[in-house]
């Protein structure tokens, strides 16, 4: 999965910011600004992580069903986990 990191504690600036980071993610190692928030590409991390990071009671797990999509909110951060898109040949 894709994992884009948003560095807010702040969960209606998150949500207010959500559709235009995902509208135009940064690129892997890439950080932008999306109206004073800082937005990193982290590239890749296995399903594993995403067990992992479940079982921690300062995890918070969201999931948005229509689009396969996983938060995870801990510490001063959301990671957004977007499903792996198929490479078009």
């Amino acid at each position: 999965m894709k994992c884009i990191s948003v560095y807010t504690n702040n969960f209606e600036l998150f949500s207010d910011i959500y559709e235009q980071v995902l509208e135009a993610p940064p690129q892997e190692n890439e950080d932008i600004l999306v109206e004073g928030i800082t937005v990193s590409g982290s590239g890749d991390v296995p399903d594993q992580y995403i067990e992992r990071m479940r079982q921690k009671p300062e995890v918070v797990v969201m999931k948005e069903k229509e689009r396969n999509i996983m938060i995870l909110q801990h510490g001063n951060v959301f990671e957004i986990c977007l499903p792996a898109e198929e490479e078009a040949v």
